[in-house]
Order: C-alpha cells, then structure tokens, then sequence
C-alpha cells in the first residue's frame, strides 16, 4: 500500500471511530428522587438554609458555600421577612393521598408486552407532573394535589416509542413526553378534565450519543439526554454544542427543541433553531423526519419548524442531530459597569449593531446589581482593603451612584489573541456610554450566579416569600420603554393590594440585530395576602399585558405551555391558530397528544 492508501485507509478509520456510538451514563438516575428534590429545584445536597438567623448554602457543587451575611441583609431589608417562622413544605406523601390511577387492565397486559420499564408508584407519577412554576411547588409543598400521571413509561430508544405511540392510539390513552421536568409554562402538567388514562413518557433512558462525525462538525443524540451529560460527552472528544441554558444542568435536548431554547452563549453558537440540523418527531401517523442532512436545502417549508416550539403537542422528539463546534482555546471572563440602566442598553445596542458580541453579554439592572453582590463572600483583610478603594473610585472619583449603577457581565472564548483584541474592543464600545471595566472576577461570579439562582426560590416560599421570573424579546427602540412600563405596573398593582415589601427587577440576557431578550424577576412577602400564588399570577398577566402593549413578546425562550396559551392566538393570527390545528389534527387525529399547550384541544 503507498502512502496516498495509507492516508485514505488512516481517515476513513478516524471516520468510522468518530461515528461509533455509546450509551452515556447520566448524572441524573432513572428514579430522579434518588437525587434531586421531588418537590423543589435541582440536586437534594444544594440548598439554601438558615442557621443561626444567617442564610448560608449547603452542598459542594457550585462556587459558592458556607455563611451569606451580606445576602441574609438584603433579605431583611427588602422583604422584612421573620427568619425566626419558618413555612415546613410536606415533607411526603402517604400512599393513600395520592390520586388513584385511571388504568384499563388490558392496556397494562400490552404496555408489559412491549418490555418497557413502566410505573404506577404514587411518587413517580407526582414527580412528572409538574415542572418548576410558583404553581406548581407551591401546590406540592402545601400537599394539593390534582390531576396526574396515570402511569409512567421509560423507553429505551426510538423503536419503543413507535410502539407506545401505536399502544396510545388503540387504547386512547393520553401521552405527555417528560424530559427533565424544568419547564415554567405548566407544559408537563395534565388537563384536570382529561378521563382518558395519562401517561407519562419519560425520555430519560434515551440518552445515547448514537455517532459523532467530526469532520462534518455533527453529532447525533437520543432527545432525552440532559444537558450537562451531553456537554460532558463531548468536550472528552474536544468539542461542545455550546448551547449552554440556565437550566442545562437538568433539562434534556428534546425539551430544548421542543421549546425552541435559547442558551447563554447563543452569540456564537446560536440559539436551537441554528444549532438543529436534523429531528426525528414519533407522530400517531408515523416518523416526522427528512431524508437528508444536509448544511442547508431549498425544498419547501422546513420540517424540522413544526417540531421546533411543538411543545409535545404533536408527537415525540426522539433523535436530533446538532452543529458541533470545537473547544475553545481560551475562556475570558468580563465585566463592565455603568451608571445606569440606559446607558448599558445604549452600549449593548451598539455592540449588537456592529455585531461584535463576545459568546455572553448580560446587563443587570441596579435592583440585579445589588442582589448580586449581596451573595458575595465575606472577604478576607485585604480583599476588602482592596474592595472599598474600588468602591471609592467609582462613588467618589468617577461620581457613580451607588442606587443607580449597573453591571454588564461578560464572557470571551477563542483562540487567546482574538479573545485579547475583542476584549478591547468591547471596552473601547463602552467608554463612549461612560462604561468602565469591572474586571473578570465580577463577570465569573456573575455569569456562574445564574444556575444557583433557581435555588432561591424554594428558601423564599420558606419564609413567606412567592417569587418567579418570566421573559420577552423586545425591538431595540422598545426595550428601556417596556423595562419601565412593566416595573411601574407591578409597582402600581402591589401598591393597589396592600403588599408594601416586593422586588421587581429586569436585566437584558441575549442581544440581536433588531432586538433582544428581557427577563424580569418578581416576588413579594405575602404574609398579609390571602392566596400568595393566585395574586401573584394575577399581577404577573396584568405585567404580561403590559409586555404586549409595549411592544413585547408574550415569551423569547420558555415557550407557551399552557401559562401563556391565552395571548397565543394575538401572537399568532387567528390564521395561525387555523394553520396549527390543522397541522395537529393531520398528525394527531385521535388527540393523543393531549397536554393542552399552545392551544386546547377538547
């Protein structure tokens, strides 16, 4: 053989073992209660407690741990919380309270034929009935349950779905797909009217990587895989998807699709939609699929939109195929810090419009700023030397204020040099708005703060305190508008009900051409409210009208489920309503997909 032979015989190798697929072995068990909370976000060993009426957090898995003095301060002094009463969740359920499955013996006979693992246990089904809104822990801690999974189901691959599919229709059984139980649209959660048997579909034992192909940057992915496993597998091979959601640590890339999801560092990487090259949807008229994977084709409508944002109203997602790109050489973290709101919207715009983003850019308002350094550490000697001549420079030499300033956090990757020279470019960008650097350390707490703040909201249902967050995407000249439209009507509304000590506070998460994406955080001491949660939803859909008037979306990432379904038509036309039931009522006659996200169908 020559030497031409060798080469070509050494790359097809390199091929084929690029293509080889494996089970990956994920963090998260088939019994999800063996490690994280049934009845409140992420792992069981991380929380947020109070000892010695000092709010501190457990658990070794985030950079942050031990007493939070600075935190426990804010708390006390914006919500004028007792840390002495203290509101103990259920702590479980008896056998006896749980709703008693809805189950045809002969579908049981034929769901055991087809050699899937399946449950009727109370608490599994309880598990995959919700996901992570206010409602929804809320209602689990008081111990009211409602409507719930009548059996859940772990498919092992592809081929097991088609047959529970199939199952499905001849039985008219109800299926609702379940992949890592974090939506905050009520999407997993069953109709209370529904009749029919629900089941469950768990996606979680479809998790193989199937192959990568690294000389066309692909791979291809069973949909149940969880984010952080996916992730793992592959930058061992020196690579990554780069999709990187808030919730990735425990939501699953069918879900992604499903929702059409938006990652942190969607700048570079792009958002679901881009990184998507190919799905496989189980409809009840069979496989939704193209034949080809092409980089791009002209051949009609794009398929693969009806599945992206479907919201498991059509069938399964049970095969995707994603855009990898390789590991970056260096990872640079930022900050920058200005005087206000408005200016770090006018600098992010301008840094959009010359589209120059670095992988990251977020910019908190001063209420975020505030609550951010609020869970600090308390420094050593000279850290906090150090700190209080940077706070004297920026009060006092550069005339910041301390209740109006904000921060922009920031994330560089590449290759060293172009990280070097984009770093300067983006501060260059932000002296003309008056910006100054804030350094990398404040960008790296920043930016890691994020998967830890999901864990804030079960310490404040603990002490009297209901809180969420919801999102839009908003044209450029819109966005400071609809920033302060929102804040004033949900000022105006907990002024109207009584509640004196509450938090509402936005920051800008993601940046476009033409717009970007807002995300506000609410919450309020409900110590004198008579249904904390009902008022609650009740100020957030007056803020969401508010949204809508002011020229926003009715959601930029999590999707419709069933919180939002009642501005879906205005969003989309009651043609578009139209066009989806038809879509629906083509590939799911018998309405097996029955979850009632999007639209109702009866």
């Amino acid at each position: 053989m020559n030497t031409t032979d060798e080469a070509t015989a050494a790359d097809a190798n390199a091929t084929t073992k690029a293509k080889t697929g494996r089970t990956v072995k994920s963090v998260i068990p088939k019994r999800r209660t063996d490690l994280l909370k049934w009845n409140g976000w992420g792992y069981q060993d991380s929380k947020f407690i109070v000892e010695d009426y000092t709010i501190q957090f457990t658990g070794k898995r985030y950079p942050i741990e031990g007493k939070l003095p600075y935190f426990t301060s804010w708390v006390l002094e914006r919500f004028n919380v007792d840390l002495k009463r203290r509101n103990l969740p259920k702590d479980q359920f008896k056998p006896e309270e749980y709703p008693e499955p809805i189950i045809k013996a002969e579908f049981i006979e034929s769901l055991k034929s087809l050699n899937v693992d399946h449950s009727i246990d109370g608490l599994d089904r309880l598990v995959r009935a919700h996901g992570q809104t206010l409602h929804d822990i809320y209602q689990i801690r008081k111990g009211i349950v409602h409507r719930i999974p009548d059996v859940v189901v772990w498919p092992g691959c592809h081929q097991d779905v088609v047959n529970i599919v199939e199952l499905a229709n001849k039985f008219n059984v109800v299926i609702i797909p379940f992949g890592g139980g974090t939506s905050v649209s009520c999407a997993p959660c069953c109709p209370e009217y529904e009749t029919r048997t629900i089941l469950s579909l768990d996606t979680s034992q479809m998790n193989s990587v199937l192959w990568m192909d690294f000389e066309n940057l692909t791979a291809c992915f069973e949909a149940g895989i969880i984010g952080q496993d996916l992730e793992r597998t592959l930058q061992e091979q020196g690579y990554t998807t780069g999709h990187e959601p808030d919730s990735y640590e425990f939501s699953s890339l069918g879900g992604w699709v499903a929702t059409r999801a938006s990652g942190m560092k969607k700048n570079v990487y792009g958002n679901i939609e881009d990184l998507l090259v190919h799905v496989k949807m189980v409809t009840s008229k069979g496989v939704l699929e193209k034949s080809c994977q092409m980089p791009r084709i002209s051949c009609g409508p794009d398929f693969n939109h009806i599945v992206l944002g479907s919201e498991g109203t059509l069938g399964v997602i049970t095969e995707v195929v994603l855009k990898i790109r390789p590991l970056p050489k260096c990872k640079k973290y930022g900050s920058l810090v200005f005087r206000n709101f408005e200016s770090g919207v006018k600098c992010l715009r301008e840094i959009a419009r010359q589209r120059c983003q670095p992988v990251s850019i977020r910019l908190m308002d001063n209420e975020q700023f505030k609550f951010g350094m609020s869970l600090r550490p308390v420094p050593g000697y000279f850290r906090s030397f150090a700190d209080y001549f940077k706070r004297i420079y920026v009060t006092k030499i550069r005339g910041f204020d301390i209740d109006q300033m904000c921060v922009a956090t920031l994330l560089f990757e590449g290759d060293p040099k172009d990280v070097a020279a984009h770093e300067r470019k983006i501060t260059s960008i932000a002296r003309e708005f008056g910006g100054l650097a804030g350094g990398g350390q404040n960008g790296e707490r920043g930016y890691m703060l994020t998967f830890i703040i999901a864990y804030i909201r079960d310490l404040a249902l603990d002490y009297s305190i209901v809180a969420e967050s919801f999102e839009t995407s908003v044209p450029w000249d819109k966005a400071n508008s609809l920033c302060e439209n929102v804040k004033k009507c949900v000022a105006s509304e907990c002024e109207a009900n009584g509640i004196k000590h509450f938090l509402i506070s936005c920051r800008l998460t993601q940046t476009y051409d033409s717009g970007c994406c807002i995300y506000f955080y609410f919450g309020f001491n409900w110590t004198t409210a008579g249904d904390p949660v009902k008022l609650y939803e009740h100020i957030e859909e007056l803020a969401r009208d508010e949204i809508i008037r002011s020229g926003g979306s009715i959601s930029h990432h999590h999707g419709v489920g069933k919180v939002r379904s009642k501005w879906y038509p205005g969003q989309v036309s009651s043609l578009g309503v139209s066009l989806y039931k038809a879509t629906k009522n083509q590939l799911d006659p018998n309405n097996v997909f029955a979850c009632g996200n999007l639209v109702n169908q009866l």
